[in-house]
């Protein structure tokens, strides 16, 4: 079941859920999934949103895409409500309930799982959307986050591979290449997403905090962006809709480790944020059920703590520094 955050208030809601009811049927015999097919060569891109249920940044970006009746100049465009099941139970007095069914839909793309015995609302969902994403060139995951006020995030994935891309966007102004997470395989890890032998890319963005009304601006910005690089739609159409300005500069933030829960006990003994710097190697970060752990070197960035309570194996944080 996805995790209860009893310690938490609800924040306030800047965004509400969009309809998706007009976008059950794309026509590509799957619902909420649409495909538009140019009929001329080109990529096959893909857009993914609610990949967790209550992550509303993305849908309004699709949403929005639909509404303008968006269809690519070259190749194959994909747009993709994910978690639907999810999202159908959002609720705004409790907003953190529908991230998920059963269990995370971003936890689940390895081979072994997807085509094993286990079964799940998500795992359901994911089996449907598989043959969408394996025939994806490039791929964008739309995503939020936790703590309010949070820097938007691009998540490159566990190589360099798809640093170029988030380097052609231009937004945002942090881009992450990690170590992936514990609990399984995440959507952009996936395939050839993730070999070096491919030239399939995919970028996973955090647009910002949930239900703050600069996650949806930034979610629609990155998308054009995204659509126009690859050549997708008209570049002046793109440029005309603009939402965020670039930032000064991008920056690559490298994770060496996460740190991942051992039982419900765990707990930071300092107040966190995402991307603050802990100076000093060997400071005390967290216990956990008597196990503690210190930041293993100077100008540590934590990385996305996260406020839910602890279960075995949950990623709680991950530990990097700025390359440049």
């Amino acid at each position: 079941m996805s995790p209860s955050m009893p310690d938490t208030p609800t924040p306030p809601l800047a965004l509400s859920p969009p309809d998706l009811r007009p976008w059950r049927d794309g026509g590509s015999g799957v619902d909420h999934v649409h495909v538009r097919d140019s009929g001329r060569p080109g990529p096959t891109v893909m857009l993914q949103a609610l990949t967790h249920g209550n992550e509303l940044c993305g849908a309004i970006a699709l949403d929005w895409l639909l509404r303008q009746q968006v269809r690519p100049l070259r190749g194959r465009l994909v747009l993709a409500f994910a978690n639907m099941a999810a999202f159908e139970r959002f609720d705004p007095n409790s907003p953190y309930a529908s991230r998920c069914v059963d269990e995370d839909l971003n936890r689940v793309w390895d081979d072994a799982v997807l085509h094993g015995p286990r079964d799940s609302v998500e795992l359901r969902r994911a089996r449907a959307l598989r043959p969408f994403i394996d025939a994806a060139d490039v791929l964008l995951d739309l995503h939020s986050m936790q703590e309010a006020g949070a820097p938007p995030l691009a998540i490159c994935g566990m190589t360099d591979k798809s640093l170029p891309l988030a380097r052609a966007l231009g937004q945002p102004a942090t881009m992450l290449v990690d170590t992936g997470h514990a609990a399984g395989l995440r959507l952009i890890d996936r395939g050839g997403f993730a070999d070096s032998a491919s030239p399939r890319q995919a970028l996973l963005i955090e647009c910002g905090a949930h239900w703050e009304a600069i996650s949806a601006e930034l979610a629609i910005d990155v998308s054009l962006r995204f659509l126009r690089h690859l050549g997708v739609v008209d570049a002046d159409w793109a440029e005309s809709h603009l939402r965020c300005p670039l930032p000064e500069r991008q920056r690559l933030l490298r994770v060496g480790e996460g740190i991942a829960a051992r039982s419900q006990a765990f707990r930071f003994v300092m107040p966190t944020h995402h991307l603050m710097v802990i100076p000093r190697a060997g400071t005390l970060l967290a216990e956990d059920d008597g196990h503690r752990f210190f930041t293993p070197h100077d100008d540590c960035v934590l990385v996305m703590p996260s406020r839910r309570a602890g279960e075995a194996g949950q990623t709680m944080v991950r530990l990097g520094r700025y390359e440049d």
